[in-house]
């Protein structure tokens, strides 16, 4: 086996594990963190395959705003956090029979599919054409979206601090 390989076989195997975990944790929070370690896999496995812009976008995307919007979203969901809090959901059975046949499918479709594989190299200069679209064609929807996830980190933090009533 390569390195390559090697790295591959760890990576698939802390992603499907933390993947798992996601599903069975108990805790809503260490699914969150766990997912959180499931999409830094996927930024590995661009990284294996050439593709660091796209494992950085991974990194910063998803990792970086999503799964934090979620640990947000988590935390400030008191019902969530509480000790009394259901952990497991009684239609468990209903995602088992979905998971199995949607495997099903996947897999049929895996093994019957014809993949072509094209001969020409990937362009060179994909990333700095896509950086000067970034900052030129659609700078103002990139600062806008920018915006809004400051106003939604701010809005959530300012949510959090608000002191609520004494309980007696």
């Amino acid at each position: 086996m390569t390195l390559i390989q090697v790295v591959f076989v760890i990576l698939a195997v802390a992603a499907i594990g933390s993947a798992v975990g996601v599903v069975t944790s108990k805790n809503i929070f260490y699914s969150a963190l766990l997912l959180v370690a499931c999409l830094f896999m996927v930024a590995g496995f661009y990284v294996l395959l050439e593709a660091p812009f796209l494992a950085a976008v991974q990194v910063l995307v998803y990792v970086g705003a999503i799964a934090v919007l979620i640990i947000f979203a988590v935390m400030l969901t008191e019902s969530m956090m509480s000790k009394k809090a259901r952990a497991r959901n009684d239609q468990w059975w209903v995602a088992l029979v979905v998971a199995i046949c949607l495997a099903a499918v996947l897999l049929y479709v895996v093994v019957t599919a014809t993949w072509q594989v094209s001969p020409a190299a990937p362009p060179t200069d994909a990333i700095a054409a896509l950086g000067k679209a970034l900052m030129s064609t659609y700078v103002l929807p990139f600062e806008v979206a920018s915006v809004l996830l400051l106003m939604a980190l701010v809005g959530s933090i300012i949510i959090a601090r608000e002191e609520k009533p004494e309980e007696e």
